[in-house]
């Protein structure tokens, strides 16, 4: 089988890792569209299995949670029954971040439902090895599916924001509405008032919007196949925790957390890849 030499699939990765769209992808590095999407795919599972492997056992202290909003195929509304039957409509990103070491341990691709919110949760559970202080805000599907996961073996508190009306205008148009302040709320344990936040997880939402081209609002740059949305999280976390170095910690997330002893080159996921090549082809 002809097989993309490692420069030239180092070039495709690192485009995909740095924001770019397939089909621009294709254009610079110039290889076929396809040769891309095989590439993006193949690497978006083995990324997927390896952290799902490596992330066990883990002793963060403190996680915050959320979910960022995106698309595969069209909006909500305009999804029909077919549509929704393919996984297209509105899609959310549930992720865990780490407040200490800033890496994100768990996430889960999908409606914004209390299913969702019961298999992310189930997945952040197993990957812990002792208690934990959580906050999240104040989605109502996170109670039942935190109180599943743990039951009363963590502290958990939800940070309730408060927003005022949003100004109408041309201007105004796209802006957030105006935060006029914040409540906690105790759910379970005891957490520690002054960590009762989510401003480390808004602000990955930030870098998984500027670093993963599917996100990114009012353009066609959406995913078109649920499948390929999720490969794209993967390798999207995958670079964020191994490859990318944190500006304040100085090192990669996945280094701070212990998980890993260097930082991670684009050559290293090639490696990662080819190895899960051979795996799957013995």
């Amino acid at each position: 089988m002809n097989k993309l030499p490692t420069a030239k699939r180092t070039q495709i990765i690192n485009c995909l890792v740095e924001g770019m769209s397939m089909r621009a992808t294709s254009r610079l590095c110039d290889v076929s569209i396809n040769t891309v999407t095989k590439l993006f795919v193949d690497l978006g599972v083995a990324c997927s299995a390896y952290q799902a492997k490596v992330m066990r056992g883990l002793t963060c202290k403190r996680i915050q949670c959320d979910e960022i909003w995106a698309f595969v195929g069209c909006k909500e509304k305009q999804a029909t029954n077919a549509k929704k039957a393919k996984g297209q409509g509105d899609c959310w990103a549930w992720l865990a971040l780490d407040a200490d070491t800033k890496l994100i341990p768990a996430w889960h691709i999908g409606p914004r439902d209390g299913n969702a919110a019961y298999h992310f949760m189930q997945d952040l559970a197993s990957r812990l090895a002792h208690r934990v202080q959580l906050t999240t805000d104040g989605h109502r599907p996170y109670l039942s599916a935190v109180d599943d996961a743990f039951g009363g073996e963590i502290d958990y508190a939800v940070l309730n924001k408060i927003y005022g009306k949003p100004e109408s205008g041309p201007d105004t148009r796209y802006s957030p509405a105006q935060c006029l302040g914040a409540r906690k709320d105790v759910i379970a344990g005891k957490p520690d008032a002054k960590h009762v936040s989510t401003s480390f997880i808004e602000r990955a939402n930030l870098t998984m919007r500027m670093g993963n081209r599917r996100f990114t609002r009012l353009t066609n740059a959406f995913s078109k196949k649920l499948d390929n949305h999720r490969h794209s999280v993967a390798i999207q976390c995958m670079y964020y925790n191994f490859c990318k170095i944190h500006t304040t910690l100085r090192v990669t997330p996945a280094m701070e957390a212990g998980i890993s002893d260097h930082v991670w080159e684009i050559a290293d996921l090639i490696a990662l890849l080819d190895k899960t090549e051979q795996k799957n082809a013995a």
